[in-house]
C-alpha cells in the first residue's frame, strides 16, 4: 500500500481505539514493510488536526496516539455529555428475547415463551423500560393478548436504517458464533428440548443464542387479557452475563 492508502486507515484505527494506539500496534496490524510510512504519516495527521477546521485532535498519550476533543470546546462537550443517557446494557436473556421480537414481530409473550422455552415476562419488562420494545396492538384471538414490536430506539441502538437491514438468520448465526466463540448456535426449537420451565434451576447453555422456529398458530399461557406481566419463573436474567451489543452492529 502507498502512504495515500495507509493514511485513512491509520486515521480510522486511531479514531476507533479506546486506548492509545502505539506505533508498534500499527506496525503489527499493517505490516512491518510499512513501518517507515507509519512513522511519516502520524506526524502528518497530528499537524492536520491542529487546524481550526477540526474540533478534535490527534494527541500523543502514554507512548501512543489517541483522538480527543480540543480543550477550547470542552464546555460544549461537557454540556452535550450531561444530556446523554447511560449506555444500554443487556443480559444474554434480554438479547435472545429481543432477537425473537425483532425477527417475529408483532408477537405475543406466550409466543416468545414458546420459542425460548422459558418465562419471558421479567425480560420483557426490562426491554420495555429501556424503550427497545413497545406494544403494537392486540392479537385477534381468544383473550386478545398484547402484541409487541421493536421501537425507533432499537434501530438507533443497533445502527439500523430500518428493519430490512436486520441480518439474515444465516448471517446472524455466524455473528453469534463469532461473538461468543462457541462454534455452535442452537438450532430452532432447541430451547424446548433443553430447558424445562418448571425447573427453576434449568438454564440455557452459556453462550448459545436460540434462533426462532415457526410460531404456533395460537398463543398460550402467562399473559392476562389486560396484558399484565406475570412474575419471572426463572432467575436467568440475574445470572446472565452483562453484554453490550448486539446482533450485528458495526461501528
Amino acid at each position: 500500500m502507498t502512504e495515500t492508502e495507509l493514511k485513512p486507515i491509520i486515521e480510522a484505527l486511531i479514531y476507533l481505539a479506546e486506548e492509545p494506539v502505539t506505533e508498534a500496534t500499527l506496525v503489527s496490524i499493517l505490516g512491518k514493510e510499512h513501518k517507515d510510512s507509519i512513522r511519516a504519516i502520524i506526524p502528518q495527521l497530528i499537524q492536520e488536526y491542529q487546524s481550526g477546521a477540526h474540533g478534535v485532535e490527534v494527541k500523543e498519550v502514554a507512548n501512543g496516539y489517541k483522538m480527543a476533543t480540543k480543550a477550547e470546546y470542552h464546555e460544549w462537550v461537557r454540556t452535550f455529555v450531561k444530556h446523554q443517557t447511560p449506555p444500554t446494557k443487556l443480559s444474554l436473556a434480554a438479547l435472545e428475547t429481543l432477537a425473537v421480537i425483532a425477527y417475529k414481530q408483532p408477537i405475543t409473550i406466550p409466543e416468545i415463551q414458546e420459542i425460548r422455552g422459558v418465562n419471558a415476562a421479567g425480560v420483557m419488562k426490562t426491554l420495555i423500560d429501556k424503550n427497545l420494545v413497545t406494544t403494537g396492538g392486540r392479537k385477534n384471538v381468544i383473550g386478545r393478548p398484547i402484541l409487541y414490536k421493536t421501537t425507533k430506539e432499537f434501530l438507533v441502538h443497533f445502527g439500523l436504517k430500518n428493519l430490512d437491514e436486520l441480518p439474515g438468520l444465516e448471517e446472524f448465526e455466524e455473528l453469534a458464533q463469532s461473538a461468543f466463540g462457541t462454534g455452535s448456535v442452537a438450532s430452532p426449537g432447541a430451547a424446548q428440548a433443553e430447558v424445562n420451565p418448571a425447573d427453576a434451576s434449568a438454564q440455557p447453555p452459556t453462550g448459545e443464542i436460540i434462533l426462532p422456529p415457526d410460531l404456533p398458530s395460537t398463543p398460550t399461557e402467562n399473559v392476562t387479557e389486560e396484558g399484565s406481566f406475570l412474575p419471572e419463573s426463572t432467575p436467568e436474567e440475574d445470572h446472565a452475563e452483562e453484554t453490550a451489543s448486539h446482533f450485528a452492529r458495526s461501528k
